[in-house]
């Protein structure tokens, strides 16, 4: 890649043991030099639905948790690593990004995703439509985002929004709207994230509505460039524009990285090399992962990192000498 953009790095996690903590996280995240703290939109805790996803709890709500580090913190950028369309009406989701942007002085990262944990929409109630359902509501929520954004008088008349008569307020700081984050490992999103997307995250294809090797194997070493040719497709001529980002959610600072890789292989099926070309895993130590993550920026363009904190790993601390040694280079 010829014109290669800075690294960012966040953090994501929705868990802790206490507010106390919570907070020092938040702060620590700050200090670090970390550009990005980021919550998900998952709302099962544990029990038999969230057990057949095999996705971690998820403790804390987004929208309450972003407007709190918004306000402890005063550089960190602070959003949600994605929005599930389907969770919320959509006004009230623009109204209430709108307002945390304006309050923070544009500091928040808006992620949107289609939905795709079957078990979380049957527990909470909702339907869990075909996916061309859902992605129709979904690109329908990213069009009117942006015209509420805009602060112009509102006449939108879809499938599934309909807004008249009103104002989107309060105008963002970030213009013309706070960046906007598609992710997902299709074809037909990561084509629409390149039409309308500020930042492209690089995901696995989640079409089996849970985690499992059939996610992973949906994102081995392989997967990157296809995925950016189709983003690159929906893109066009703003594609040097767009940030790339994917989230290394098996990152692990050790010495001893070949049984270790070994190890997560062996539970997915998967050779240790596998894993440690996996575009989703960071293994080794501070020193291979740097040159891993210069080597895929220079081959995929891929610079803005997200590794996860889960409560007990300590990632904002262990990884905190990557970000030292790359952020902003």
């Amino acid at each position: 890649m010829s014109d290669k953009k800075p690294f960012r790095f966040s953090l994501q996690s929705f868990n802790t043991e206490s507010p106390r903590s919570w907070r020092n996280l938040i702060s620590k995240t700050e200090g670090l030099g970390y550009s990005t703290f980021f919550l998900a939109d998952h709302v099962l805790s544990p029990g038999p639905a969230l057990e057949s996803t095999f996705h971690p709890p998820q403790m804390l709500a987004a929208v309450p948790a972003i407007a709190m580090a918004l306000e402890q913190t005063s550089t960190l950028r602070v959003g949600c690593r994605v929005f599930c369309n389907d969770y919320r009406h959509p006004v009230v989701l623009a109204k209430e990004a709108a307002t945390m942007d304006y309050l923070s002085e544009g500091r928040l990262e808006f992620g949107i995703g289609a939905g795709w944990i079957g078990a979380e929409y049957q527990a909470i109630g909702l339907p869990f439509d075909e996916f061309p359902e859902r992605f129709s509501r979904f690109a329908e929520f990213v069009h009117a985002y942006k015209e509420f954004m805009s602060g112009e008088a509102l006449e939108i008349a879809g499938q599934s929004i309909n807004w008249s008569g009103f104002h989107g307020t309060p105008t963002p700081a970030q213009t013309p709207h706070p960046p906007l984050m598609i992710g997902g490992g299709s074809k037909k999103i990561l084509t629409f994230a390149g039409e309308q997307a500020d930042i492209v995250s690089l995901n696995f294809n989640n079409r089996a509505g849970m985690l499992g090797p059939d996610g992973m194997n949906s994102g081995l070493a392989g997967a990157p460039a296809k995925k950016i040719d189709w983003v690159r497709q929906g893109a066009g001529e703003r594609f040097e524009d767009i940030e790339l980002e994917i989230g290394a959610y098996n990152t692990i600072i050790t010495d001893h990285q070949q049984a270790t890789a070994a190890a997560i292989g062996d539970a997915l099926g998967m050779s240790a090399q596998d894993i440690l070309d996996h575009p989703h895993c960071l293994i080794g130590s501070i020193d291979f992962i740097c040159e891993q993550l210069l080597q895929r920026r220079e081959t995929y363009g891929i610079s803005y990192i997200a590794v996860l904190d889960d409560g007990e790993n300590n990632m904002v601390e262990s990884f905190a000498p990557v970000v030292e040694r790359l952020a902003g280079k």
